[in-house]
């Protein structure tokens, strides 16, 4: 595996429990822990979401400099938000910027989607990210989806590298020949120039590759010769998030009866 590969999937290598968690576990775990902390509202369900991500992140023994890179990264989008929505939601009044005022509903909205997001996030990290996206992708058809998706999400990890480093030798070539990015058409045209013919070359890389599987007798299936073993660790692992889980949603019937009673 390329040193380019490595790059977006340095947290996997690791030893710890969910490095040796089975990716069908991970997968299950994950996606019905993400489906729950999407729909979740309460600060209850949010605050303990948001703490049990945290725990399988730290039970990971994943690198802090890297996950927090990671999470920063997220919260710069979030950062948007909260210029946006404190503004754009209407309620009680908190402070004014101009003409424009803050409301209490706006600040909580946008709380509230920084703990769901960041939630998310840490689960994916601790989860997902310790697995390779080769053992993800055969995962994923080994619970029955289908191969189209399978191979979709095999191949453009497969070659999303590769475009890239054709990227960079055709901006490389431009940069030899004297091109400067600045504010004008000439900018904007050669940057379109460049896309196109990176869509071009990356159309004709697919059709030598897809020549090539039909060469080696390549018939629409993507085989898949590694054994995975379901054992007393995936069970109490996989056990322990999926009555986390359950525990979020528990507390969140719990505080929306009150709530609304």
């Amino acid at each position: 595996m390329s040193g380019a590969v490595q790059i977006y999937e340095e947290l996997y290598l690791g030893d710890s429990v969910f490095h040796r968690l089975d990716p069908r576990v991970k997968l299950i775990c994950c996606s019905f822990f993400s489906m729950v902390m999407a729909v979740c509202w309460t600060w209850e369900a949010l605050c303990l979401g948001l703490f049990f991500s945290i725990t399988w992140v730290l039970l990971a023994r994943l690198p802090v400099k890297k996950v927090a890179v990671r999470i920063l990264m997220v919260n710069g989008f979030i950062a948007i938000l909260w210029l946006i929505l404190p503004f754009a939601v209407n309620g009680e009044k908190l402070f004014s910027i101009g003409p424009l005022s803050a409301t209490a509903e706006g600040v909580s909205y946008a709380l509230q989607i920084t703990l769901r997001s960041n939630s998310i996030v840490l689960a994916l990290l601790s989860l997902l990210a310790t697995s390779s996206l080769f053992s993800l992708g055969h995962a994923m058809g080994k619970l029955g989806l289908p191969d189209k998706v399978v191979q979709l999400l095999l191949f453009a990890y497969r070659y999303i590298h590769v475009i890239h480093m054709e990227y960079r030798r055709l901006l490389n070539a431009m940069k030899i020949r004297g091109f400067q990015a600045k504010t004008n058409l000439h900018t904007y045209r050669t940057y379109a120039y460049l896309i196109g013919m990176l869509l071009v070359k990356s159309a004709e890389r697919a059709e030598r590759i897809r020549r090539a599987m039909l060469c080696r007798g390549f018939k629409g299936k993507y085989y898949d010769l590694t054994e995975y073993s379901f054992g007393t660790t995936d069970l109490l692992v996989g056990g322990s998030i999926v009555i986390a889980t359950i525990l979020v949603i528990w507390i969140e019937w719990i505080a929306r009866t009150h709530l609304f009673t």
